[in-house]
């Protein structure tokens, strides 16, 4: 990750909205599952992209949580957040792709201390019934195996990058956080039936676009939750010879802890917050078929093997 996050006080907090709230900005609402998250940016091109982005929420809910995003160059890049009213400065952002996802964690952070409801960074989907989960550190094909598995018949897309999780006596309860997907420029070149839809995506200088893949996958292959029944953990292990291999909850709870439950973007990591996290999982573990997928291969044999785990 290439910031960092500071807690500050409420009094530092209005502190640097004296300094820095009467700037230009343009602002918008969005509905993150029930939580207002409002942006203040000077950027409208990212204003438009977090439009596409995210579900609107009505100009007449008051918001939960605030990001303002400031440019500074007597700064470097970072976060300050103020945990009591749930507002985060962002210095020096030039990736959207940081935006959205400081966005996702702080609603994160709101739902699983007032509503027992947790986050995982990582894709999901529901395929004739059941849901499929991805989830691993970055650069180890999570994005591009769960856009495989959408090709696949009764394959609906419920999010490629972030969801909320409620834990019930049956299988947990899976749902989407974003409206459209932050895809990746190559896509087209690993699945060829997202040519089209990279054909048609404005990407920005990180070569990332926000995409409507239901241009290209049809208008009711994204839908809003599931109930989750595997879940693959994944890595990228040339030293490992094993390509699949089903994981204990313990196990797999130890994988997420040893590797920052594969989420970067936690606003906050103190000795309560990590314990939460750590019994969801066990919990989310417990409930569900665990797997390793080792990503040495093609992106292709992985995909063959992901698909022979849960058909």
């Amino acid at each position: 990750m290439g910031y960092d996050v500071r807690l500050i006080s409420t009094s530092e907090k209005d502190e640097l909205y004296k300094k820095y709230g009467k700037r230009q900005f343009h602002t918008s609402k969005a509905d993150i599952h029930g939580i207002c998250v409002k942006l203040y940016i000077e950027d409208e091109t990212s204003t438009n992209m977090w439009d596409d982005n995210f579900y609107s929420m009505s100009s007449n809910v008051r918001s939960h949580a605030r990001l303002i995003c400031v440019n500074d160059e007597k700064r470097g890049m970072e976060v300050l957040y103020d945990r009591t009213t749930n507002t985060a400065f962002l210095f020096n952002f030039d990736y959207y792709g940081w935006v959205k996802s400081i966005a996702l964690a702080i609603a994160s952070d709101i739902l699983e201390d007032s509503h027992e409801i947790f986050s995982v960074h990582g894709a999901a989907l529901d395929i004739d019934g059941s849901g499929v989960t991805l989830i691993a550190p970055s650069k180890t094909g999570k994005t591009t195996q769960s856009w495989g598995l959408l090709r696949m018949k009764n394959a609906r897309l419920i999010t490629d990058d972030w969801y909320f999780v409620r834990i019930s006596g049956r299988r947990p309860i899976v749902t989407g956080s974003e409206k459209n997907c932050y895809i990746d420029a190559d896509i087209g070149d690993v699945w060829e039936e997202y040519r089209p839809l990279v054909q048609t995506t404005n990407f920005d200088n990180k070569g990332r676009g926000i995409a409507n893949i239901r241009w290209v996958t049809g208008l009711d292959s994204v839908i809003p939750m599931t109930t989750m029944k595997h879940i693959i953990l994944m890595k990228r292990d040339y030293d490992d010879p094993n390509i699949i291999r089903k994981m204990t909850p313990e196990e797999a709870v130890k994988y997420m802890a040893e590797n920052d439950y594969c989420n970067p973007h936690q606003m906050i990591r103190d000795e309560r917050k990590m314990e939460l996290r750590r019994k969801f999982f066990m919990e989310y573990f417990k409930g569900t078929n665990v797997y390793m997928v080792n990503t040495t291969g093609t992106p292709q044999s992985t995909q063959s093997e992901i698909q022979k785990l849960i058909i």
